[in-house]
């Protein structure tokens, strides 16, 4: 069972590299590790687990944050519409996105960061994604509004990129270009 204990944090060297690909078929123990990965975020969105095993709420949670640096990723979370996404990929790459960008208005967090980083995050509003599931099976996945955050900031972990490295330096809460109405998410 993965824990916070498990969870490195920013300043870890394998959070600043790119993860290699998983061939596939994925091992055994990547698959494990995998399925871990999703229950440790299903027993963080649980209040009494997550009180008793002391753990972050997360909604997404990729392999370098648990000190693996392979392009694995598990996402579990409801989107505005109270749509459920459950994911265990291997490879994950955005092959297109939208030009629209979105935001989330109270900024973004990460189990691997310890403090409150504020500032408005640019992200894709609409992203394609292909992976491969857990059984190694080829997957295309369209995301948009909220999914489509979450998938981004964990594929961002697979290319060494954390969350802030988006944020203005300059004015962190300049609203970025080409955002689209949205709706809160």
């Amino acid at each position: 069972m993965i824990t916070m204990d498990d969870i490195i944090r920013e300043g870890n060297p394998i959070l600043r590299q790119v993860a290699k690909e998983v061939p596939l078929p994925a091992s055994d123990e990547e698959k494990s590790t995998l399925k871990k990965m999703l229950e440790f975020l299903k027993n963080s969105q649980d209040e009494e687990v997550a009180k008793k095993l002391n753990l972050r709420a997360g909604i997404g949670l990729a392999a370098p944050q648990i000190a693996l640096s392979k392009r694995m990723i598990a996402l579990y979370l409801d989107d505005e519409n109270d749509k459920h996404y459950e994911y265990m990929l291997f490879n994950p790459k955005i092959i297109s996105h939208s030009v629209e960008n979105t935001y989330l208005e109270g900024g973004e967090g990460c189990l691997s960061v310890d403090r409150e980083v504020p500032g408005f995050v640019p992200r894709h509003a609409r992203v394609k994604v292909k992976a491969f599931d857990i059984d190694g099976r080829p997957v295309t996945l369209r995301l948009k509004g909220y999914p489509a955050i979450a998938i981004q900031h964990e594929i961002d972990h697979l290319d060494g990129i954390l969350f802030y490295d988006h944020i203005n330096k300059q004015d962190p809460f300049k609203i970025p270009d080409n955002v689209m109405e949205k709706d809160t998410y």
